[in-house]
């Protein structure tokens, strides 16, 4: 059964968060196809992914890059899963229909945007609905990640 984690970013940026997810999920062994809500999203994710460390980079590709049987992380537009990952993650609002090819689905919120809160609690009704196992994680002020909501916790009416 697919499992669905909200990401709620409140104290920093998408470009701060996703290295740190992608970090963890590569030393996992797994890997990841990021969808973007843009393909501007996509190149300058591509430049951060690279640039984002001074000492190190996040292996990854784009369809520009080619290879995509070989990037342990995909940047995409598109509905795909190219690399063979187990693990979506969703920016920008980006929306899948093709969940059957992942295990996991990572969707990053922007916190201060009550647009983005709106559409991601209208995205859970919608997973709830479909049995998926749902967590939401927000930042504290520590900035780490704390559980707000999960399947372990009481959801009255699949609400967030």
């Amino acid at each position: 059964m697919l499992e669905v984690s909200f990401y709620q970013a409140k104290l920093l940026s998408l470009e701060q968060v996703l290295p740190k997810l992608l970090e963890k999920i590569l030393a996992s062994g797994n890997r990841a196809v990021v969808k973007c809500g843009s393909q501007e999203r996509v190149d300058f994710l591509d430049s951060v992914l690279w640039t984002q460390d001074k000492d190190s980079f996040l292996p990854h590709g784009t369809a520009k890059d080619g290879c995509h049987e070989l990037q342990p992380i995909w940047l995409t537009v598109l509905d795909e899963n190219p690399n063979r990952a187990r693990i979506i993650l969703l920016v920008d609002g980006a929306e899948t229909e093709s969940f059957e090819t992942f295990e996991r689905c990572l969707e990053i919120i922007d916190g201060n945007n009550s647009e983005s809160v709106s559409a991601a609690r209208a995205r859970w009704k919608i997973y709830s609905s479909r049995g998926y196992k749902l967590n939401y994680w927000e930042q504290g002020a520590n900035g780490k990640w704390e559980p707000l909501v999960s399947d372990s916790l009481r959801v009255v009416s699949g609400q967030i």
